[in-house]
């Protein structure tokens, strides 16, 4: 069975963290892809994003899911203290032209223009092609399958 974004529901804990190991106790070579997920501004509805958060752990990542209400620069702040490989943002509002580019701003100004963005919610295709422009690696719209994002951020990221 093909698992959609709106298909199923979970109760996770506002912080989830799919393993305990920390990336300093593995060798770099074995490393877990590390992916913030993230719910940044005001949009209340967070289950698309722990369906991904669950889908990505299933799939052996280490995830980090930020819950709700969170500022670019916290979701900055978390990706770098946790050393991620990877950051989902969640935006069902309608502000993703807003706050997708200011956590990609933000995480230039820290150095870490090699984590990898991506975008995921109800984003209008005209602004797809200028969130890329500003570099967000892809953007998954509703109905777009939890295996797809799965091997998407398989492709995308080395956690070298």
């Amino acid at each position: 069975m093909r698992l959609t974004v709106p298909e199923v529901v979970l109760n996770l804990p506002r912080t989830m963290h799919a393993t305990t190991d920390t990336a300093a106790d593995k060798p770099e070579s074995k490393r877990k892809i590390r992916v913030v997920v993230a719910k940044p501004g005001l949009d209340g509805h967070d289950r698309g994003a722990k369906i991904i958060a669950r889908a990505l752990r299933d799939a052996g990542m280490e995830v980090i899911y930020t819950g709700l209400h969170q500022t670019p620069e916290q979701i900055a702040e978390t990706v770098i203290q946790e050393d991620a490989h990877a950051v989902g943002l969640s935006i069902l509002s309608g502000a993703h032209m807003t706050l997708v580019p200011r956590v990609v701003d933000l995480l230039k100004e820290k150095q870490a223009e090699d984590v990898v963005v991506i975008a995921g919610g109800t984003i209008p295709a005209e602004d797809i092609t200028e969130l890329k422009k500003i570099g967000v690696a892809e953007i998954f719209t509703p109905g777009a399958s939890t295996q797809e994002i799965v091997d998407f951020v398989r492709g995308a990221v080395r956690p070298a």
